[in-house]
């Protein structure tokens, strides 16, 4: 049973996920594109963060909005990659290991948000047959 928001795999992959990429752009190649490195770091941190922030505002509807706000900051860090790996500022093996890790973060929030609509869909259909 989840009763803290770090009980979810979710947080735990997207904690894991920001931890990478941070490590990533303290490199030499990223520290020399300061706001590019800049914005991924804010883009991971987010995505951990709305998380959190969301299940414990303790209403499915806040949670699926601060999901909703991480699954876009993931689309921005995939973004982010990208152009990171365009520029050579990031190495082909890191852009794949972040994108895997970013892709699967993306995938977990989508879950959760499938699950938040159902729970909420279905105590909805309870309430208008009662």
């Amino acid at each position: 049973m989840v009763t803290r928001f770090e009980d979810l795999v979710t947080w735990r992959k997207s904690r894991r996920l920001a931890a990478e990429v941070f490590r990533a752009t303290s490199g030499p190649s990223l520290r020399r594109q300061f706001a590019l490195a800049d914005q991924m770091r804010r883009a991971a941190v987010s995505i951990v963060s709305n998380i959190a922030e969301g299940f414990e505002r303790k209403s499915p509807q806040d949670f699926a909005r601060f999901l909703r706000y991480a699954k876009a900051s993931c689309a921005e860090l995939r973004s982010q990659l990208y152009l990171a790996l365009d520029i050579e500022a990031l190495s082909p093996d890191d852009f794949s290991r972040l994108s895997r890790m970013a892709l699967e973060v993306g995938r977990l929030i989508g879950g959760l948000q499938t699950y938040l609509y159902r729970v909420h869909r279905e105590r909805a259909i309870r309430n208008i047959n009662s």
